[in-house]
């Protein structure tokens, strides 16, 4: 059996280009316990306030989005709409907090009001890390990811997804790695 030059070439033209759309790995490992998540509120209970979140939801199951704040679109905005509809109606005991990471904070913090009165988040707290574009210390923010979603349990990491690109079809992959209800 020959194979020619000329087909090895395109199946590795293939395989390169399958790895360079694939989701990156992205965010904590499984089992990691989470210390420290300093955000700058823009929505919610704490608006307008800088808060450790960890400390803020001790035990309770969240889910942390971390928004490549330059990679935002409709697509991930209906993600996050299907995601905090379907929690609101199956799972309220699991809040979702929505953090961008973006080079010029300022413009976020007055951005993200605006977005949350046009979604109309019922069971998601928008906020701005005030640090680093590249995320939190500890999170493995993947610089490729447009978003990392974080699913956290008594303050330890279940799940961490990256995605290059994400839609609403992507809702029910992070549902089924929820936290059973207690």
């Amino acid at each position: 059996m020959r194979i020619s030059i000329a087909k090895i070439a395109v199946l590795g033209l293939l395989i390169s280009a399958s790895l360079t759309f694939a989701d990156p790995n992205s965010g904590p490992d499984a089992g990691t316990k989470l210390t420290k998540l300093k955000v700058a509120v823009v929505t919610g209970d704490d608006a307008g306030k800088e808060v450790d979140l960890i400390a803020t939801r001790k035990d309770a199951p969240t889910v942390y989005l971390l928004v490549a704040a330059d990679k935002f679109d409709r697509p991930l905005a209906r993600f996050m709409k299907v995601l905090d509809t379907d929690l609101k109606k199956d799972r309220a005991d699991i809040q979702i907090v929505a953090i961008w990471l973006a080079d010029d904070v300022a413009k976020y913090k007055e951005y993200l009001p605006k977005a949350q009165q046009s979604m109309k988040f019922e069971q998601t707290t928008l906020g701005v890390h005030p640090g680093d574009v590249n995320g939190p210390e500890g999170f493995n923010i993947h610089t490729g990811a447009h978003l990392t979603v974080v699913i956290a349990d008594k303050q330890t990491v279940v799940a961490s997804l990256g995605f290059r690109s994400v839609n609403d079809t992507d809702v029910p992959g992070i549902v089924e790695k929820l936290p059973k209800k207690r």
